[in-house]
């Protein structure tokens, strides 16, 4: 009589024990059961790629003006080295003596200057000016003489330029040594902060 009192008990104890195992496993879900997630925590984004670092933006917009315009001004800069003058004036057809390079803000006015490369009419670079805009068009704020150079612009929004070396027995493949110099706008004008020449293979 005692064990037919105690049977719906056992049953019943039973039946919750394998429940309760049910409800915190992966066969059942218990709406409620589980402690609610912690507030999601705004994230910040850190990852700025390779070689970047935080603070202004690398991106600059393309500049507002041409390599016509660039050469119309050229043309008339009196300040401009008279071998720079001389490849300009004869400079009929824009893509032989021009080459759009990096635009840039090494100015930090918030609007792009833009890298222009000077060459022959057979390519080989001599030199590059630096184009700001203006309300009458592109002005030069900088200009430098170099064989066959390259011009980009630093995480820290200087210029890096890198040109080549050529002693007067070099033929145009094969520059005797490298240079490798850092401008910074300083003052109202570009200014040199390092430079580190290296000798050719």
């Amino acid at each position: 009589m005692r064990a037919r009192q105690l049977l719906p008990t056992v049953l019943a104890s039973t039946a919750l024990v394998v429940l309760s195992a049910c409800g915190n496993g992966s066969g059942l879900r218990v709406e409620g059961a589980e402690p609610s997630p912690a507030p999601a925590t705004p994230s910040v984004t850190t990852n700025f790629g390779a070689g970047r670092t935080p603070g202004p933006s690398v991106k600059v917009a393309p500049a507002a003006f041409t390599l016509p315009q660039v050469r119309d001004s050229l043309q008339r800069d009196k300040q401009l080295e008279s071998f720079f003058k001389t490849l300009v004036s004869k400079c009929s057809i824009v893509d032989r003596c021009l080459t759009q390079g990096p635009s840039v803000d090494v100015m930090k006015t918030g609007r792009s200057q833009l890298v222009v490369l000077i060459h022959t009419n057979e390519n080989f670079i001599v030199g590059a000016v630096l184009m700001a805009d203006s309300p009458k068009g592109p002005r030069r704020v900088w200009s430098l003489k170099a064989d066959q150079l390259k011009i980009n612009p630093s995480k820290q929004g200087d210029l890096v330029v890198e040109s080549q070396i050529f002693a007067l027995d070099d033929s145009p493949c094969c520059p005797s040594g490298r240079l490798v110099e850092v401008y910074r706008w300083a003052g109202g004008q570009m200014t040199k902060v390092n430079s580190k020449a290296q000798k050719g293979d």
